[in-house]
């Protein structure tokens, strides 16, 4: 009998060891998705009690995966899981590698050149060179926009499978940052095909008032997207996509030229 008991117990330890670790995976998947989250949202989210909720946040903080500004305030993505999203696109260092060419993007254009990861349904810019014009968009490294309202984001989603798209984007609910923002999801889809027509995408005002973009995406050897590249520029100087070919087309060479090393260094 004892061994019977001992034989339960051990299996309802590991039911709940299992549990516990979803419900940590789905607290990061939801804060990499909404950039805060609240014990009680997460309480919902999860279907456990506030107290459950607070020690599975508390122990990904104490682990660097979540960071709290002050006491009672939401949990928004700490430092490890930027690293842990920059090492998912291979041992080499993306920034480092993309830093020439995004400088030589920017000597080209004179614009301001970003360098971009997916998180969840938001991007995250990770470097940026700065346009050397008086009137420019600054340096925007550890911005973190909703994926569907920037020119570096929808060049990622573009290039996404569809089963991918819409586990991300469940019940097709999107976030406006602007009154020029993509808010139903049948104009994004259309949107993403002409992004795949084209190669490159271009958000006028979208994210944020007064500023433009064209972005294309960077892929593996696979075609997975990597990460995006974006000239930014203020929007008097990209006023519609009408403007976008020129600047499209120094993006894309340097994109390309981007792209072949890093699948190289990749490889190597």
């Amino acid at each position: 009998m004892s061994n019977n008991g001992s034989g339960a117990d051990s299996a309802a330890g590991t039911q709940s060891g299992a549990s516990s670790v979803d419900n940590a995976l789905r607290l990061l998947e939801l804060i990499g998705e909404r950039q805060a989250l609240r014990v009680s949202e997460a309480a919902v989210e999860l279907g456990v009690a506030p107290s459950t909720a607070h020690r599975l946040l508390n122990a990904l903080r104490r682990r660097g995966f979540v960071l709290q500004e002050k006491p009672n305030s939401a949990y928004r993505p700490g430092p490890v899981l930027n690293e842990i999203g920059l090492a998912a696109i291979g041992r080499v260092d993306i920034r480092q590698v993309a830093r020439p060419v995004l400088e030589g993007v920017r000597d080209r254009t004179q614009e301001t050149v970003s360098l971009s990861l997916l998180e969840g349904r938001n991007v995250r810019f990770i470097d940026c060179v700065e346009s050397p014009r008086a009137v420019r968009v600054g340096n925007r490294t550890g911005v973190v926009l909703p994926a569907h309202c920037t020119a570096a984001g929808k060049a990622i989603l573009a290039a996404m499978p569809e089963t991918e798209l819409v586990r991300r984007f469940a019940g097709g609910e999107l976030a406006t940052r602007t009154e020029f923002s993509v808010s139903d999801w049948q104009r994004l889809e259309a949107e993403l095909v002409e992004i795949r027509r084209a190669g490159y995408a271009v958000n006028i005002e979208e994210g944020e008032r007064g500023i433009s973009a064209v972005a294309a995406v960077l892929r593996d050897r696979a075609a997975t997207p990597l990460a995006s590249v974006a000239v930014v520029v203020p929007v008097n100087r990209l006023p519609s996509r009408a403007e976008a070919g020129e600047l499209a087309r120094a993006l894309l060479a340097a994109r390309d030229e981007l792209q072949e090393t890093l699948r190289g260094q990749i490889a190597d």
